[in-house]
């Protein structure tokens, strides 16, 4: 990826003048400039000399009048589903960027790459060639908070030509696996765990762990039956590098284990005197559920393992990392039986909200839960997931008939202190949000003075519902309105019809136990309620996110059944005695 394409050159132009660009800017260069008609092209040493190339001139130098062009050069059998867009800006919010991407199409993975810009750059791989051409169309040279964003192909080793793949399973990249360093890409053997285990080791061990030319990895790799990749790249001059170990789970911990045996072997032989804590990096949407209500899970993986175990805080997470560090110290023996229990309870949780996302894909139509950035990028069966979801229209949503989804209201409930937050700064959070979800946001008036809660008036289809609800659980911790060892658990109401409350009880109270059982949300029809004047009633709805999201839809699954028999119901009946009428014959 080292091949740059200059762009926009004058004819006027000479490769003794491109070198000497290039010379003024201090840019490496491995070779001769080959000039033609109006574009050149020139190899660089490394990635960071091109990336370099690219930050400083492209769109920003002349040459005779013309302002240059610079990125990567891809060959058009390799220009596939990989881009790189460049020039985001710093302070951009992870779901803002997410949400952008996704708008083109499933996205497989997004890694920020390392440069000296102020700016931010990512390489995004999205799940079909033709949705990463359309977000090369649609981005280049929008603006984003007065940034303009450059995005360009990027060669893709995994590119095939469209159509059926020709040799191996189906499901495998024909061009072997993933390079190291892009843990999330290509697809793995069934009998590995979904989430790889990964874990931050501190750097002066590194060597040790890799061996003499590999020697040590590759029989940890062996015995394991693991894949390993060591990033060793990443944060460079950082005092700790994260390392990734894709296994079953019973692999994985054993991997881990011999690696903590080689760093004690270190530490003695090295005279190294400092405690050699276990630290696992893991998605913050997991870690509600490892910590458990007020810190039982925690405590009880302490107790039973003999660690002491650490997690660190909301506020260290930035925008391309989602990631907790999980620090357990003990014994090596102790460390290993917490790391499963750790990653059992990760996988668990992984497991629950994949289900609980496959539901809800089923449940809206055209919902590309790829936009709210709710698991790690590339998280294995996220892209093919996605690309599967039905299409606007499709049956077993709550819309009925021709059309888009129908619009719905829920009333949410924040923490009355936590209004500021939702709202941002000169209403600009509220802006961003309800435009990010397609939806209108409002805060409803304040009920008295001594309020404990405000009521978030949320309208809108049902991904829309799904994106802002999303967003405003997660601001509210990242916001620390609830405790670190507290999960987001909020309040929603709905209204339905008076006529029919009836239908989302059930039966002496089936359906909605049925509800809160598939739900794990507390589902309340309120007795003795005065309808409103439209004649409708409330459905009060508790829970954490996923919780009220299936209770959400389920209910709204319910009232389009109601509405679809009334419908039929209203059409015309035929006069009694009359025959139906009978086919023409052709």
């Amino acid at each position: 990826m080292n091949k740059l394409y200059i762009g926009n050159v004058s004819a006027e132009a000479s490769e003794e003048d491109l070198e000497s660009i290039f010379k003024q800017w201090k840019i490496p260069h491995s070779g001769p400039f080959l000039v033609k008609t109006g574009y050149a092209f020139v190899d660089c040493p490394d990635e960071k000399a091109a990336m370099r190339a690219i930050d400083v001139l492209s769109g920003k130098v002349e040459l005779h009048g013309k302002v240059l062009e610079v990125e990567h050069s891809v060959p058009k059998r390799q220009r596939s589903c990989k881009l790189q867009i460049r020039n985001i800006p710093p302070h951009m919010q992870w779901e803002v960027l997410d949400g952008m991407l996704a708008q083109y199409g499933a996205v497989e993975s997004c890694e920020q790459v390392n440069t000296d810009t102020e700016t931010a750059v990512v390489n995004v791989r999205y799940a079909v060639r033709d949705h990463a051409r359309l977000a090369m169309e649609k981005l280049n040279g929008s603006m984003m908070e007065n940034y303009a964003l450059k995005v360009s192909y990027i060669p893709d080793e995994n590119a095939a030509p469209e159509g059926p793949p020709s040799g191996g399973r189906r499901g495998f990249n024909a061009r072997g696996p993933p390079r190291a360093g892009s843990p999330g890409l290509g697809a793995r053997p069934k009998v590995q765990s979904d989430i790889p285990l990964r874990v931050l080791v501190p750097t002066q061990f590194v060597g040790a762990i890799i061996g003499k030319e590999g020697a040590t990895i590759r029989n940890i790799t062996k015995q394991t039956h693991s894949k390993i990749d060591i990033h060793r790249k990443e944060n460079a001059g950082a005092a700790e590098k994260p390392i990734t170990i894709h296994s079953t789970p019973d692999g994985c911990s054993n991997a881990c284990r011999t690696i903590m045996d080689i760093m004690q072997k270190e530490a003695v032989d090295t005279k190294f005197t400092e405690e050699i804590p276990l630290k696992i990096l893991a998605h913050n949407n997991f870690v509600g559920r490892l910590i458990g209500k007020e810190g039982r899970n925690l405590k009880k993986i302490e107790q039973d393992t003999g660690t002491k175990i650490t997690i660190s805080p909301l506020q260290d997470l930035t925008l391309y990392n989602p990631e907790r560090t999980i620090t357990i110290k003990g014994s090596i023996e102790a460390c290993s039986r917490a790391e499963e229990e750790v990653m059992k309870k990760i996988r668990e949780s992984y497991e629950s909200d994949m289900a609980a996302m496959n539901l809800q894909s089923n449940l809206i139509p055209g919902l590309n839960l790829n936009a709210l950035g709710l698991f790690p990028s590339g998280a294995p069966g996220m892209g093919p997931s996605m690309a599967n979801v039905p299409p606007p229209g499709a049956h077993g949503g709550c819309s009925y008939g021709q059309g888009q989804p129908e619009s719905e209201t829920v009333h949410l409930f924040i923490p009355a202190l936590a209004v500021g937050a939702i709202i941002g700064k000169q209403g600009q959070h509220i802006k961003q949000l309800s435009h990010f979800a397609g939806a209108s946001i409002k805060i409803a008036p304040a009920e008295g003075m001594d309020a404990k809660q405000r009521m978030v008036i949320i309208v809108g289809p049902p991904e829309a519902q799904f994106k802002a609800q999303c967003r405003i659980f997660g601001k509210l911790k990242e916001e620390n309105f609830f405790g670190p060892k507290e999960e987001v658990k909020l309040e929603a109401h709905i209204k339905v019809p008076s006529f029919a409350a009836g239908r989302v009880i059930g039966k002496g109270g089936k359906t909605v136990n049925e509800l809160q059982n598939l739900t794990c949300a507390e589902v309340v029809v309120p007795r003795d309620q005065t309808p409103d004047e439209n004649d409708q009633v409330i459905v009060k709805i508790s829970g954490h996110f996923f919780a009220c999201q299936l209770a959400q839809r389920k209910i709204q699954e319910i009232l389009a059944q109601v509405r679809r028999q009334q419908h039929q119901q209203q059409q015309p009946k035929p006069p009694s005695g009359a025959q139906p009428p009978t086919p023409r014959r052709k």
